[in-house]
């Protein structure tokens, strides 16, 4: 799908309630970027942008105090970030890079502001959004503070699986940044998805999974 072709607000849940001839004015004021794999979109030293993933997927990450790089999320096609920003929250440490070869979508803060004054329902439904995206980030505390690693994993494949709502998911990440996600290491997360397949509750062919046997992954390891 091309740019010419290609609405990105009809993408994301924040414009969902707009009428159509409302979608093709917002559409007007949002630029189109393609930006490469590695490409740093959002960082404390760049513009406040309002992203939004048209295709391919962005990491969201955070810098400890220490400097290591702690992944916080992945936004695919649809899914956008930066509201905060616009919003006058001052991005102190959060980093936001092109996983493949994207394409974006983005608004400046004044077009953003001029939007929520223009159309007030925006802002109740960025509300709602938000606190999804709270409830999110509770999540990730809870998940995070599990003690065993196993855990950690089977909770993630779970909701994978549930997002998906298939058996059939795909890692939407290298093992790498997923050990990094999980709060362990490469190798460790190697054995334990070792460990599943052994139990002949996944099976794996590179990130495509299939859940084969969802109550043992729950009563066994979650």
């Amino acid at each position: 799908m091309t740019l010419d072709n290609h609405h990105c607000v009809q993408l994301v849940p924040l414009f969902e309630k707009l009428a159509e001839q409302d979608l093709t004015k917002v559409e007007k004021i949002v630029e189109h970027k393609k930006i490469k794999k590695g490409e740093i979109i959002i960082s404390p030293d760049k513009e406040p942008l309002l992203v939004i993933v048209a295709q391919g997927a962005l990491k969201i990450s955070q810098l400890s105090q220490s400097g290591k790089e702690q992944l916080l999320r992945i936004i695919e096609a649809g899914d956008y970030e930066g509201e905060g920003a616009l919003l006058g929250v001052t991005n102190g440490q959060l980093y936001g890079q092109a996983m493949i070869d994207s394409t974006i979508c983005f608004l400046r803060q004044s077009d953003f502001e001029t939007l929520l004054t223009t159309y007030p329902s925006l802002s109740l439904q960025l509300l709602k959004l938000n606190a999804k995206k709270y409830l999110a980030a509770e999540h990730q505390a809870g998940f995070l503070a599990l003690d065993d690693v196993e855990a950690r994993l089977a909770h993630y494949f779970l909701n994978l699986s549930a997002t998906s709502d298939s058996i059939y998911f795909e890692i939407p990440m290298k093992l790498k940044e997923l050990a990094n996600y999980i709060g362990t290491s490469p190798e460790t997360i190697s054995r334990k998805i070792k460990v599943f397949e052994e139990n002949k509750i996944i099976s794996r062919q590179g990130r495509m999974i299939k859940l084969l046997d969802k109550e043992k992954l729950e009563d066994d390891f979650a």
